[in-house]
């Protein structure tokens, strides 16, 4: 006799089930409903991959302007404390669909030309060998918290030639911002949430008021941005493409190198080949990671006109959850989806850094930085042993990752 199937209503995205073990729900939704209300969130959850490509394929159907808005509505007194910093975030690269967006990303792509990351790959393996030097020699360690969290924004910083910033004070800055748009928080926790977002934002207005425009370095480069009409950018609007930069860009690559490490390292027969230099597999086990599990694992959009997906009628005005990491196991696109494949062909028909013209500016950073940090990695601590196989997790709306990767030599 058959279980009796669950009720897809009793689904939630911030659940432990779901943020433990996630692709039990991601398939179960991908074959009963690919666009399912949830009742929680009022969010229209779209699981497949052809669905998902169609959406970010179509910026004048699905426009993004709820891509950086609090899932957890931010209560009045919390409200007032980021008034108070003046803090707002018009839109400038994820949450615009205005015609800014085309000259803003072109000065961001700057940074991070093909060229400048292969420039950039010694220095990532110096800065992975700096890290790994720091470790202890005996006894048990976390590659989060001594690897994982500051490299990529040490990375991101050089590149964007920011320096001046205290890497301790932004990484606490970024998680807060991270909660308090992508989280679920208490009355209680909305207080320091907001009071960090409001100090990042005014640390930022702050360096783009100060900035030399022309200056090669992100901030001067847009205080001399000129947008549409040949005005200036507002500083709200510089404040704007930074405050999502330098969190997007360095938050998710932590994110991505916790996930990859946690998952190779048990992984023996893969680790010793990654330790003897296999640059082919480890850039495919970037790209299965990635396929299966992203570090932003869902995004937004908001129904322009009414659609349909999967033969299911979406109003006008419907907020839409890309759920990324289903279309990442769709088996309609991936054989044997269940499976960490490294061989399998055509593995970037993921879309785990998006599609279309809002495609992560950073992903050739990002997978350059991650397969460099884990052959590194694996060279250097050949007999690496996991010592937690199930940490707890970073489970966000859009953002999964382990919080610890407790290992040993």
């Amino acid at each position: 006799m058959r279980a009796a199937r669950r009720s897809l209503d009793d689904l939630d995205l911030f659940g432990p089930g779901f943020v433990s073990d996630p692709w039990p729900h991601l398939a179960e939704l991908r074959e009963r409903a690919p666009v399912h209300h949830d009742r929680h969130t009022g969010l229209w959850l779209v699981s497949r991959h052809a669905d998902i490509r169609a959406v970010l394929a179509d910026p004048a159907g699905f426009v993004p302007d709820n891509a950086l808005t609090a899932i957890t509505p931010v209560p009045p007194p919390q409200l007032r404390v980021l008034a108070r910093a003046r803090f707002s975030l018009p839109p400038t690269l994820a949450n615009n669909g205005t015609d800014s967006h085309t000259g803003l990303r072109r000065l961001v792509a700057g940074y991070f030309t093909p060229a400048k990351v292969r420039a950039a790959e010694p220095r990532i393996r110096a800065l992975a060998d700096e890290y790994l030097d720091r470790l202890p020699a005996t006894g048990e360690f976390d590659l989060v918290a001594g690897l994982a969290a500051e490299l990529p924004c040490r990375v991101l910083l050089e590149l964007l030639g920011i320096t001046g910033v205290d890497l301790p004070v932004l990484k606490a800055w970024s998680a807060a911002s991270l909660e308090l748009f992508w989280g679920r928080p208490g009355p209680g926790r909305h207080q320091a949430l907001a009071e960090a977002a409001g100090e990042f934002h005014q640390w930022l207005a702050a360096r783009i008021r100060a900035a030399t425009p022309g200056s090669p370095d992100l901030f001067g480069q847009l205080a001399a941005h000129r947008a549409p009409g040949d005005r200036p950018l507002r500083v709200a609007e510089a404040v704007g493409v930074c405050y999502f930069l330098l969190i997007a860009g360095q938050e998710t690559t932590s994110q991505l190198l916790s996930t990859l490490l946690h998952r190779l390292i048990p992984r023996t027969d893969l680790w010793s080949r990654l330790a003897a230099g296999d640059q082919e597999l480890a850039a495919a086990c970037v790209e299965e990671v990635l396929r299966r599990e992203p570090p932003v694992n869902t995004w937004r959009r908001v129904a322009a006109r009414p659609a349909t997906l999967s033969g299911v009628r979406v109003p006008q005005g419907a907020h839409l959850l890309l759920l990324l990491a289903g279309a990442g196991s769709d088996p309609e696109v991936f054989t044997d989806p269940e499976s960490f494949c490294p061989a399998r062909p055509d593995p970037r028909r993921h879309l785990a850094f998006g599609h279309g013209r809002h495609f992560c500016l950073g992903a050739g950073l990002a997978r350059t930085e991650a397969a460099v940090v884990l052959t590194e990695v694996a060279r250097r601590l050949p007999r690496l042993r996991l010592l937690e196989p199930e940490p707890p997790m970073l489970g966000l709306l859009s953002f999964r990752a382990p919080l610890r990767v407790l290992a040993s030599r």
